[in-house]
């Protein structure tokens, strides 16, 4: 479905590759599998995702800011009067201390399910997230471990958020080995993905597309799915140019894909879900087909996860590249109020970056 449809070995840099199940889910490509699907949006499949966790491991545990009746945006609701309020339970206002409870929570065995209200006050808790969780494991040498930490935080703009509550912070993480940086594009994407960060034996920071919460509807399975980790899907097969992004930002640029398609160019558009550790290898094969890349997110453009992309293409597929590599990002400036439309990457600045590309 088109995104128009739906508005045991131990790494060294403190990262465990092989997930070990914690359930009889099934693990798709996809998330179709078997059983009933239903209509539901991006939030419902979060929620979803979160009944399950709680249900099929009773060291589960959910908490946050507000998350016992349902959280601001409503991810939480019914958790608390089914599981009780010792799995499901508000915290302080102190981010800094969620994520500390979380890791000594998660260190002793347990599946700690973090929420940050917003992703613009999770820097509270960089400092738990950056030098305790990431590197718990590695400082070790693998005795211990807080791997069954998840912490969940809505990001990106909404459309009237200003400067405290648009913020797309995932660069800022994406330079922190030992741990994984997870964003969905959809709510099928979302229910799969989030319940393989929550199984997976290694810390992840799950950011949620809040402009989706509502928008973004689809068909999603019923029953207990995963889907894998650092694996970038292909969800626009073209010949001309590749486009890469994730979360909010892909039905942007498939907007600015049949836009191209139009005017004779031909777009494969890449969702990478997992920014760390992130899928090269299927980035590479798309470029060194279309010899051409645009890579768009909303961060600022300095800095930003994109200019990751661009240096790992540039270093492996350099002879094969037709045109410099592009970025459609967010502006250097803090996130705006009214002047939002202005600073976002949108599908006109989107589509005049592949013209000019393909067109170099």
């Amino acid at each position: 479905m088109g995104l128009r449809n739906i508005i045991g070995k131990r790494l060294g840099l403190g990262l465990v590759r092989r997930r070990k199940p914690f359930s009889t889910a099934t693990c798709d490509g996809d998330g179709n599998g078997n059983g009933n699907a239903k209509s539901i949006n991006l939030y419902s499949a979060i929620n979803q995702a979160l009944h399950i966790a709680l249900e099929t491991d009773n060291r589960a545990f959910v908490f946050g800011e507000d998350v016992s009746f349902g959280g601001v945006f409503r991810c939480t609701t019914g958790l608390s009067d089914r599981f009780g309020k010792a799995r499901v339970f508000n915290t302080p206002l102190c981010e800094q201390g969620i994520v500390g409870f979380g890791i000594g929570l998660a260190a002793m065995g347990n599946r700690a399910i973090a929420e940050i209200q917003f992703a613009d006050y999770i820097y509270p808790a960089f400092d738990q997230i950056v030098n305790e969780a990431a590197k718990f494991r590695y400082r070790s040498g693998n005795q211990f471990n807080c791997g069954g930490l998840t912490i969940r935080a809505p990001y990106g703009a909404v459309g009237h958020g200003g400067h405290y509550h648009s913020q797309s912070p995932e660069a800022f993480f994406c330079h922190v080995p030992g741990i994984k940086v997870v964003i969905p594009r959809s709510p099928r994407q979302a229910k799969g993905l989030l319940l393989s960060c929550i199984r997976d034996p290694n810390p992840v920071v799950f950011f949620e597309p809040k402009w989706l919460y509502r928008l973004a509807v689809e068909e999603v399975p019923e029953h207990d799915y995963m889907l894998p980790l650092s694996e970038a899907e292909v969800i626009r097969q073209g010949s001309d140019i590749t486009l890469v992004g994730w979360g909010a930002q892909l039905s942007v640029m498939e907007q600015a894909c049949n836009e191209a398609e139009k005017d004779g160019i031909s777009c494969e558009l890449i969702d990478l879900k997992t920014l760390l550790p992130w899928d090269k290898e299927t980035v590479e094969a798309s470029v060194r087909k279309t010899g051409r890349v645009l890579i768009s997110h909303e961060a600022p453009v300095t800095g930003g996860f994109g200019a990751e992309i661009s240096a790992s293409i540039v270093e492996r597929c350099f002879l094969r590249l037709e045109a410099p590599v592009a970025r459609v990002c967010g502006l250097d400036t803090p996130f705006p109020l009214v002047f939002e439309p202005f600073y976002m990457p949108t599908k006109n600045k989107i589509l005049d970056a592949i013209k000019a590309t393909v067109n170099y």
